[in-house]
């Protein structure tokens, strides 16, 4: 018998939205980012390499359709009856002319067992263009995922990783998407420079007043060929990581101040060995949420709990 979840997991909610299971396959399409070409900023965010989350099929030469395919491969392997979203995860997926993105999406959406799309983008790069569009495909029955990176809720925060857009910019592209039929995803990580643990129990507030449907969290993690690299080799004394248990403890209690109608999506994200450089706690994603899951009975902690949001 399966017990009562402690938080709104995202496993439950798909399997309650399409009755059974649903596996994300990851595009490049090709995208860059306004912080990489020079429109915003250049370099990019400090954090940010799109390899070490970019699966080998998933390259911007191959056609989306030959992407899919070979991740419906990947995956069938590990599951036999399912269907699919079609990722588009690498960079920033709204960012090319509406005609463009248009030719992409619809492109993904033909494919047979392709069921719906989860669009990862910056708050500063959705226009509302864009977003009428998106609304006419989800009305069309699609379920589409719009996903923006918050990455911070802090403008100071923000701007040390030359992420080069604000909270307020976020809050702008939430309101505007809200209310299309259009599930609304955030993404946020916890531990970056200055941040200290008041500061990320503080994100839990602030996504919470958001339209927001799902949220991702994972912790900060300094990977190769990135300027935070960099930092990390010159000067250590900018970061402060926290060992598994704090870690653990920390995302309990940015559970219990989360919005209970709040879906969590994910807890952890540890990139590829070769890749990382630290912290490398060697667990994979469903091995920290069952410690999760583990602390919130020992603590009776639920989600929402602390929540201070109106439901």
């Amino acid at each position: 018998m399966q017990t009562e979840k402690r938080y709104n997991d995202f496993s439950s909610f798909i399997r309650r939205k399409f009755n059974g299971r649903v596996q994300k396959v990851s595009i490049d399409a090709g995208f860059t980012c306004p912080n990489k070409d020079g429109t915003k900023g250049v370099g990019g965010c400090t954090y940010c390499n799109n390899n070490t989350f970019n699966p080998d099929y998933c390259q911007p030469i191959k056609p989306i359709k030959q992407q899919i395919d070979e991740g419906i491969e990947f995956f069938s392997k590990k599951y036999k009856t399912q269907k699919y979203l079609a990722y588009f995860q690498a960079f920033t997926n709204t960012y090319a002319p509406l005609s463009d993105l248009k030719k992409m999406y619809e492109e993904a959406l033909t494919h047979k067992d392709v069921i719906g799309l989860v669009i990862a983008t910056r708050p500063d790069s959705i226009k509302d263009e864009v977003l009428d569009y998106l609304q006419g495909l989800a009305t069309e029955g699609n379920f589409i995922k719009l996903e923006f990176g918050l990455e911070s809720t802090k403008n100071k925060t923000l701007e040390a990783i030359n992420r080069c857009q604000t909270h307020e910019e976020a809050i702008d592209a939430f309101n505007r998407a809200k209310g299309r039929g259009l599930h609304l995803g955030g993404h946020l990580i916890l531990g970056l420079p200055g941040e200290s643990k008041p500061d990320m129990l503080e994100h839990a507030r602030r996504v919470s007043e958001l339209p927001i449907n799902t949220l991702k969290i994972h912790h900060l993690q300094i990977v190769k060929h990135t300027m935070m690299a960099v930092q990390f080799k010159k000067t250590p004394e900018m970061f402060t990581f926290m060992e598994l248990d704090e870690y653990i403890d920390l995302v309990v209690d940015f559970v219990e101040l989360l919005k209970p109608e709040i879906i969590i999506e994910r807890f952890f994200s540890e990139s590829p060995d070769r890749m990382l450089i630290y912290p490398k706690y060697g667990l994979k994603n469903f091995e920290v949420k069952y410690l999760v899951e583990k602390r919130l009975e020992e603590r009776n902690a639920m989600q929402g709990r602390l929540s201070q949001v109106s439901h």
